[in-house]
């Protein structure tokens, strides 16, 4: 497993050297830097998953770094600030810092603040699964998007009501579902019991997707329960 990048910009070796060792030993990978220019230019050549900058440096301080960095990246940024105007700027300026520690700081508070982060970060950019929009079952084609069904390379037409059967037993393969869950997954209406409506709609899509709507291969009966495909 690729191991979490962080870069360490500060103009102090010992604050440097200080949190690089907390870093290391909770396993993340360390690129450091002393001042805002050079930061830049490892952000430019490397993969960083979390920075930690000072406000206080030479060449380019924080601000402008964090500024710079604003202007392409997203990258979570927790600041280090040893003066209370420092503060005032990084929350009041909006420079697009995530959060920050005051100097002095307690090398497990700001391990915290960095755990914090980057669990808050992998969160927002986690990407949401999307459902498959082409369904394929051994000779069955299913396309969302288009609400496209072919069976063999051969279009067939389903209704709006057809194809929602259709989908749902496809995407919920092996699963059972009773004529009222399909009822009231596709109608979105309350079921009654003696409507047969979702079992004429089943016969219509087997006589059209089917070879032998007698002896369906694709949604199956099981008997006094329900209707599923299971390939």
């Amino acid at each position: 497993m690729k191991a979490t990048t962080i870069l360490l910009i500060d103009d102090e070796k010992e604050i440097r050297d200080l949190i690089e060792i907390y870093l290391v030993n909770d396993g993340y990978r360390v690129l450091k830097a002393a001042d805002g220019l050079e930061g830049l230019h490892l952000l430019e050549h490397h993969s960083v998953d979390l920075l930690i900058l000072d406000v206080m440096m030479p060449h380019m301080d924080g601000i402008q770094a964090c500024m710079k960095i604003r202007e392409t990246d997203n990258i979570p940024i927790l600041m280090l600030s040893a003066k209370s105007q420092d503060v005032d700027k990084i929350v009041g300026l909006g420079v697009g810092a995530d959060d920050y520690v005051t100097k002095p700081f307690n090398p497990l508070e700001l391990m915290a603040r960095v755990k914090s982060l980057l669990r808050r970060y992998t969160k927002l950019n986690t990407p949401v699964p999307k459902e498959e929009s082409v369904i394929e079952i051994e000779g069955l084609r299913l396309n969302v998007d288009s609400h496209e069904v072919w069976v063999e390379e051969k279009q067939v037409n389903l209704t709006p009501k057809e194809f929602a059967i259709l989908e749902l037993l496809a995407r919920n393969r092996g699963i059972v579902f009773s004529r009222q869950k399909i009822y009231e997954r596709v109608w979105k209406e309350r079921f009654v019991p003696t409507e047969n409506t979702v079992m004429v709609h089943i016969r219509k899509i087997r006589e059209k997707i089917e070879h032998n709507p007698r002896k369906p291969t694709f949604i199956k009966t099981v008997w006094g329960v329900g209707y599923k495909i299971e390939k």
